[in-house]
């Protein structure tokens, strides 16, 4: 799960209101006294991404308008412990750590209230990197920063040395990701970092053969047109695009980091809240294949709907837009077995449907196995469905 909260929460117009609507700073800084989320709001946060299948959540600790949901101590002011005396990232934190979620700290890396971005880029790289140095040290063990803003100057020297050194001085097993943008779906980076990204991109294989460590991938995506939270945003994608992401995810063995932004009060729209609750429900029924499985590297005929993933052991084919068993008077998709072919060297055990253990014919010869895909029955319709593979 990722979370765009901020000021910019309280007033509803998405994340960078403050720099397109134009919106000067002694205006903007009048949400300062709104912002005092519900008590619980980090829990409800935390009991919605577990309820979704999320194992970790990436907060905002600090957004490109500069204000902070942490402690800057000495830095500045500029924070909600100043505005309503809370420390939220504490409280975020806390409620991860009460469920077993790994909380990820995002921290833009350009800012617009911070004077020195723009005056003294290298005294504002001191302050950003003692920023970082605040969040690492904290708040205890956290599974990773995330940043977002070098696109805005591609060309100035961001001293990643001293910014990834600092991390991996107080939180060495953290991982470090650096989002490199629309327009740089998948690029590697500085040795530091540990995850390239694919922003509201399809994700791809990463071709690591120069890489000398292993590299993550993360697509970040939202549920409508904005990552902050816009009352008037209602360009909604359904839950069941958002499984299909999920899935596409996983078939190039890449993590979903799926947006959501609370309102004001730190709470979720009751759409945002309930799309994860379908997409957990999803999970539910094929968490086997979802969390540890990765590409198996099989070429399947019927590739541009279904694909398999393997955990080393069994395999797991995906399959996308099944019918079902329905009168034809009530649904335009009725009943018709398919088939997915594919070469395949181990010999086949059986061959089930994970979600109600049916078992599906299958059969190989000469090195082709073709695998007949029965439809959902009447009731059922899981949008993505997943067969397990034992082999003998």
């Amino acid at each position: 799960m990722f979370v765009h909260f901020g000021l910019y929460s309280v007033l509803g117009k998405g994340e960078w209101a403050k720099h397109l609507l134009k919106i000067p700073y002694e205006e903007y800084d009048k949400l300062i006294p709104q912002f005092n989320p519900d008590p619980d709001w980090a829990k409800q946060l935390v009991a919605t991404a577990k309820k979704a299948g999320a194992k970790y959540i990436t907060l905002t600790t600090r957004h490109h308008d500069g204000f902070s949901l942490y402690d800057t101590c000495e830095l500045n002011n500029y924070d909600t412990v100043a505005g309503c005396g809370r420390d939220l990232v504490r409280e975020f934190v806390d409620a991860c750590n009460a469920e077993g979620i790994i909380p990820f700290f995002y921290h833009t890396l350009l800012d617009w209230h911070e004077p020195l971005y723009t005056s003294d880029f290298k005294a504002y790289l001191k302050y950003l990197r003692r920023s970082i140095e605040i969040l690492c040290t904290n708040y205890g063990k956290i599974g990773g920063l995330w940043f977002d803003g070098m696109w805005d100057k591609w060309d100035e020297d961001w001293e990643e040395d001293l910014l990834y050194g600092t991390i991996r001085k107080y939180q060495p097993d953290a991982m470090i990701i650096n989002n490199t943008g629309l327009d740089r779906e998948g690029a590697l980076g500085h040795i530091e970092l540990d995850s390239v990204t694919f922003e509201r991109g399809k994700p791809s294989l990463i071709n690591m053969e120069s890489s000398p460590k292993y590299i993550a991938s993360e697509m970040c995506q939202i549920f409508n047109d904005h990552w902050g939270y816009a009352a008037e945003d209602l360009n909604y994608k359904s839950p069941a695009d958002m499984i299909r992401d999920l899935a596409t995810c996983r078939r190039y063995g890449s993590n979903l980091l799926m947006n959501v932004g609370p309102m004001g009060n730190g709470l979720l729209r009751p759409i945002d809240a309930a799309t994860f609750g379908i997409m957990g429900e999803w999970v539910a029924y094929f968490k086997e294949a979802v969390y540890l499985p990765r590409p198996s590297g099989i070429e399947i005929e019927n590739k541009d709907t279904d694909f398999i993933l393997s955990d080393g052991v069994n395999y797991y084919l995906f399959c996308d837009r099944l019918p079902m068993v329905a009168d034809p008077n009530v649904s335009k998709r009725t009943a018709a077995d398919y088939k997915d072919v594919f070469a395949f060297d181990k010999e086949i055990e059986s061959v089930r449907w994970l979600d109600n253990d049916e078992e599906l014919v299958f059969e190989q010869k000469d090195g082709k196995t073709t695998i007949t895909t029965t439809p959902y029955i009447w009731g059922r319709s899981l949008v993505v469905r997943v067969a397990k593979i034992t082999v003998k």
